[in-house]
C-alpha cells in the first residue's frame, strides 16, 4: 500500500498586498493597524461572500482561492472599490490602497494551504498591479474575456522571479467596456503601472521596486503550510524554490534530522497507510495476510501483535 498522493485541484487564486505598507508603519504603526483591521474587515467579508476562502496572511499580504473566475474577479472589483470609499475619509498620506493578482491554476494543497506555480504568479501578478489597481493573467482573461462589463489593458509578457516562462499580464480596467482587451499597452510595465495611477482606482504610484514584504509574502505562506511537516520532501521543495529563503537554515536544520539515526521523525501518511493495513489483516484467519504484513513492515508498530495472532492460529490448529 502506498500513501496517498498530494492532493492538487485548479482554482483561481487572489493575491492582494497593501502598496507602501512599509512606509506607512514606519511613520505610525498604532494608525496603520487600526486602517488594516478596518480594511481587512472588508476585504474578508467580500472574500466570504463571493464565495471563497483565505488559504493565507501574512502582515499586509492575503491569499485566498476560488472555485469560480467570475467570482475572483468580480470580488477583486468590489474591494477595489469599496476601498476606495474607505479610503476617502483618510488623509491622501493615510490612505491604504491593495494591490491585486489573480491567476488560474493547478496547486496543490496541504493541510488547507496552497502553493505551486499557480499561487507564485498570482503573487507575481500583484506586485504588477498599481496600487489600487489590479492584473490578471491570460488565463483568467480568456474565461471571462467578453462575458463581464469590463476592459483589459494587455502589458505583454513579462518575466517574473522563479517564474521558468514570460506570463501574458492584462490590466483589468472595470470601469472600461468591454472590447478594451485587444489594445495592447506597449509600455513598459513601469510606466503602465503609472498610467494605471491615473485610473479611479487608483491614488497613488507604487515604488519601482517591491518591498520585502511583497517579495516575501509568498514564501511566508509557503513555508508556514510546511513548518511542522513531518515530510523531508516538503522542507527539500521549500529549499529548491527559495535556496536562499528566509527560513532556508531551519529546512536545511529539519533535513539534517531526518537523515540523522537519532531524528526519529516519521511520516505521520506512512504510520495512516500502515495502520489501514494492519486493521484490514488484524482479525484474519488467514497467516498469509499477517506474514504480508510483517514483511512490509519488519519492524513495524503492529509487528508483536502480528506474531502473537501468528501464534494463536497456529495453536488452533
Amino acid at each position: 500500500m502506498e500513501a496517498p498522493p498530494l492532493e492538487r485541484k485548479l482554482i483561481a487564486i487572489l493575491a492582494a498586498d497593501i502598496e507602501g505598507y512599509s512606509r506607512l508603519m514606519g511613520t505610525d504603526e498604532e494608525g496603520t493597524l487600526a486602517t488594516l483591521s478596518a480594511h481587512r474587515a472588508v476585504t474578508d467579508a467580500l472574500i466570504a461572500r463571493h464565495g471563497g476562502r483565505i488559504c493565507g496572511t501574512a502582515g499586509d499580504s492575503i491569499l485566498a482561492e476560488f472555485a469560480s473566475v467570475f467570482a475572483a474577479v468580480d470580488c477583486a472589483v468590489d474591494i477595489q472599490r469599496d476601498l476606495a470609499s474607505a479610503n476617502e475619509a483618510l488623509p491622501e498620506d493615510k490612505r491604504m490602497l491593495f494591490r491585486i493578482g489573480i491567476n488560474v491554476g493547478d496547486v496543490m494543497v496541504k493541510d488547507g494551504d496552497i502553493f505551486g506555480d499557480g499561487v507564485n504568479i498570482a503573487a507575481r501578478l500583484e506586485g504588477l498591479a498599481a496600487a489600487g489597481g489590479i492584473c490578471i493573467s491570460r488565463g483568467v482573461r480568456d474565461h471571462i474575456r467578453h462575458k463581464v462589463p469590463y476592459g483589459f489593458g494587455d502589458l505583454g509578457e513579462q518575466t517574473v522571479k522563479n517564474i521558468a516562462q514570460p506570463i501574458r499580464v492584462f490590466r483589468l480596467l472595470p470601469d472600461a467596456a468591454d472590447g478594451d482587451d485587444e489594445t495592447p499597452l506597449a509600455v513598459p510595465i513601469e510606466l503602465a503601472r503609472e498610467s494605471a495611477a491615473t485610473d479611479r482606482l487608483s491614488v497613488e504610484t507604487p515604488p519601482a521596486e517591491p518591498t520585502a514584504a511583497e517579495q516575501q509574502s509568498v514564501e511566508i505562506v509557503f513555508w508556514e503550510s510546511i513548518k511542522e511537516s513531518a515530510r523531508a520532501a516538503d522542507y527539500e521543495a521549500y529549499l529548491e524554490q527559495y535556496p536562499d529563503g528566509s527560513f532556508a537554515a531551519l529546512a536545511r536544520t529539519r533535513l539534517e534530522e531526518f537523515a540523522s539515526a537519532q531524528g526519529g521523525m516519521r511520516d505521520p501518511q506512512d504510520r495512516e497507510v500502515e495502520l489501514s493495513f494492519w486493521e484490514s489483516v488484524r482479525e484474519s484467519d488467514n497467516p498469509a495476510s499477517l506474514h504480508a504484513y510483517l514483511e512490509k513492515y519488519p519492524e513495524g508498530e503492529f509487528k508483536a501483535l502480528a506474531e502473537i495472532r501468528l501464534a494463536e492460529i497456529d495453536g488452533a490448529r
